[in-house]
């Protein structure tokens, strides 16, 4: 039996107009980007105008553009984020990303919803639950095991699941973390992040022992899946994400085209997965994921907990690995490493207090690394210790430049009629475009047929590949160059205008009847309820007791961060993975370089860590 053939996305972030262009040029099916309000990253905000743009450009591939509508909203912004909505959808968004539950009960335009990775969606009966609300793809948070993915695609074949794979991780569940708003009252879940997270920490116990000292230590490494992508298709996946509306576009441009040859690679050996885009993009350049920023990669719990989660030493990027400290001398180092450094690269390593520190590469000079040093002193680095080049300037030029082309394959015919000659051209996606033009016949003393082939297939800066010329003539005909240019400009401009015509957007979600219960039946300000609509749509599915969210009603001794991050794992004192003769009492605490304190309080029936308030 035939398998069903599954369409496969790869989604990248895009800050702005620039970035989502280049990610579609470097191999995306689809891209999210944030309007100029209601999105989770109040930095990265568009104009309606530019994601029209966007639109159009990405349409024409056939790939999609997702806008993030998915802070939670106040009464008095409800109005302003419906009228956004529609002219979202009157640019061209082909979705929404939705937190807010409010959103469900507007006067929509026919426009797709996904539950944001803000909805904590974690469990079969949640992703059931959204799905019966009108949501046609979920996107499953960052934790989720393998396992846990196959399970719910089990349970809802028809749901799309989305899935991150590389990027930035938040340690608390997205959605559930308050820490930002507690400490500085800007609130994560309306875009106003201030990375708590990324500060140092002392771990100190009861006593005050002060168990680590002065480090990162809710600082996670990036997420890098890029190996596990065929696991996560067979997992029921659709969606691959690329975390980084933040990012630049170098960035976006070297790892979307990283990510989309590994795609393309699988793909291609395996028929039963095909790119939900059309086009082939070709990088000018060899993707490294190393290369852009990172504090270090990890899987993120896809197989289960490991110790390459956190990254104590800094929250900054240290790039990628290039060997280790040979020799120093005044103002320069050697290294021994497969790598070598250029002038103008980044090159950084953790000190001996395991913070990050870095210099400017000035030149290499006979396998000598002369840095900027002040007075060109001796480097602090010492013998042994490892380097990491954070900073790639030739690759970064490299980048600066016209980096990628991306072109739809396009088959000819051209045949002769009765009263002159017709160019037929038909894309990768069966849509067919024709000219016709009169012309007196006139027979030819030599073979023509190579020169139509060649004349039609000078596609030149179009966005159109020739795969294919067939010529079809009674006999041999003297054709005009400039004819056959005339007619290719032609049969291009029309197939161009058919294929934004034909475009269409996602299917919209149809909720279920009768109204589906959510799954439970009290909600805490972890629920995110911001408004009345809000408050209105969980009542009327059945929750019978509904705190308000915590930016609007914050309770005493609160749980501001849900972590499937485990400091007692990380530093050695899990009951029941290490053995230890450490005594410390318990509850152990967090503290802040200004002496603010914070509980920790460890689940270890289902291996989990909560950050409470201050006492």
């Amino acid at each position: 039996m035939k398998k069903e053939v599954r369409n496969i996305e790869l989604l990248s972030p895009a800050r702005n107009i620039e970035c989502g262009i280049e990610a579609v040029r470097h191999g995306a099916d689809a891209v999210y980007i944030g309007a100029g309000r209601f999105g989770a990253r109040q930095a990265a905000g568009n104009s309606v105008e530019d994601i029209a743009v966007l639109a159009r450009f990405a349409h024409f591939y056939r790939a999609k553009v997702y806008v993030t509508v998915n802070t939670i909203l106040k009464d008095s912004e409800l109005a302003d984020a419906e009228k956004l909505i529609w002219e979202l959808y009157e640019a061209g968004a082909d979705a929404l990303l939705v937190q807010d539950m409010a959103v469900l009960r507007m006067n929509l335009p026919p426009i797709a919803l996904h539950a944001s990775t803000q909805c904590d969606v974690r469990s079969v009966e949640k992703v059931r639950f959204l799905a019966g609300c009108g949501f046609t793809r979920v996107v499953l948070a960052r934790e989720l095991s393998l396992d846990e993915i196959r399970a719910i695609h089990m349970a809802c074949p028809d749901v799309e699941l989305e899935c991150f794979v590389h990027g930035a991780l938040c340690v608390s569940y997205s959605g559930q973390c308050y820490a930002s708003q507690y400490c500085f009252g800007r609130s994560a879940n309306r875009g106003e992040c201030a990375q708590f997270c990324r500060l140092k920490f002392d771990l100190i116990d009861s006593d005050d022992n002060v168990i680590v000292k002065g480090k990162h230590l809710l600082s996670l490494r990036d997420m890098n899946r890029m190996e596990s992508l065929e696991e996560l298709m067979d997992a029921g996946v659709c969606s691959f994400k690329i975390e980084g509306r933040l990012k630049d576009v170098s960035y976006v441009k070297n790892v979307t085209a990283a990510y989309s040859q590994a795609m393309d690679r699988i793909t291609e050996r395996r028929k039963e997965f095909r790119r939900a885009s059309s086009g082939r993009s070709t990088a000018l350049f060899t993707p490294d994921v190393n290369k852009s920023f990172n504090r270090g990669f990890t899987g993120y719990f896809l197989h289960g907990r490991t110790a390459d989660v956190w990254s104590f030493g800094t929250p900054k990027s240290t790039g990628e690995r290039m060997g280790t400290v040979k020799e120093t001398g005044r103002g320069w180092l050697t290294t021994a490493g497969l790598k070598a450094f250029r002038n103008g690269d980044g090159l950084c390593f953790l000190n001996r207090d395991g913070e990050l520190e870095g210099y400017r590469v000035n030149r290499v000079e006979g396998g000598r690394i002369f840095l900027f040093l002040e007075g060109g002193g001796m480097p602090s680095v010492k013998p042994g210790t490892v380097v990491y080049r954070n900073y790639d300037l030739e690759f970064e030029k490299t980048l600066a430049k016209e980096s990628a082309s991306r072109r739809i394959g396009v088959d000819i015919v051209f045949e002769e009629t009765g009263e002159g000659y017709r160019v037929e051209m038909t894309d990768e996606d069966g849509i067919v475009a024709a000219v016709y033009s009169e012309w007196r016949k006139e027979d030819a003393r030599t073979p023509q047929k190579n020169n139509i082939r060649t004349q039609l297939s000078k596609t030149g800066n179009t966005r159109f590949e020739v795969r294919s010329v067939e010529v079809r003539m009674e006999r041999e005909r003297f054709i005009p160059s400039s004819l056959l240019s005339d007619m290719r400009r032609r049969v291009t401009g029309r197939l161009e205008t058919l294929r934004m015509e034909s475009y269409e957007r996602p299917a919209v979600g149809v909720p279920a009847t009768p109204v589906p219960a959510y799954p439970l039946k009290e909600l805490t300000y972890s629920g995110n309820v911001m408004n009345e609509e809000a408050f209105t749509f969980y009542r009327d599915h059945g929750v019978r007791r509904i705190g308000y969210a915590f930016e609007k009603a914050a309770p005493d001794k609160a749980v501001i961060m849900t972590c499937r991050h485990c400091i007692k794992y990380a530093v050695g004192l899990c009951p029941r993975r290490h053995e230890t003769d450490l005594k410390v009492r318990e509850p152990l605490y967090l503290r802040l370089q200004d002496g603010r304190r914070f509980r920790l309080r460890f689940d270890c029936q289902d291996c989990r860590m909560e950050v409470f308030g201050l006492d």
